[in-house]
């Protein structure tokens, strides 16, 4: 849950931590998710959005395959990138 003192925080990631640039894009793409089951739950599923929210996880998980199979705690570009979309998406 956002705002709770077990919540990762993801803003100062240093090289080396990997680990956890994988685990902010799966957190992405699971809000993803989320999001779609909601929507599609809906009484009037609104099918833009669930078509806008499946491209963005679809590009999340696109980017979490490449981190999976090389060294992601090269990427701070990327980890930076995915810390702030989960912030915003959370607020």
């Amino acid at each position: 849950m956002p705002g709770t003192s077990d919540e990762p925080d993801f803003s100062g990631l240093e090289e080396g931590e990997g680990q956890q640039v994988v685990d902010i894009v799966q957190a992405v793409v699971a809000w993803y998710t989320e999001q779609i089951a909601v929507e599609r739950r809906a009484p009037l599923p609104d099918e833009d959005r669930i078509a806008q929210l499946t491209a963005d996880r679809t590009a999340a998980y696109q980017d979490l395959q490449r981190l999976e199979e090389t060294a992601p705690e090269g990427d701070d570009h990327l980890a930076a990138l995915y810390a702030a979309r989960l912030r915003e998406l959370e607020s």
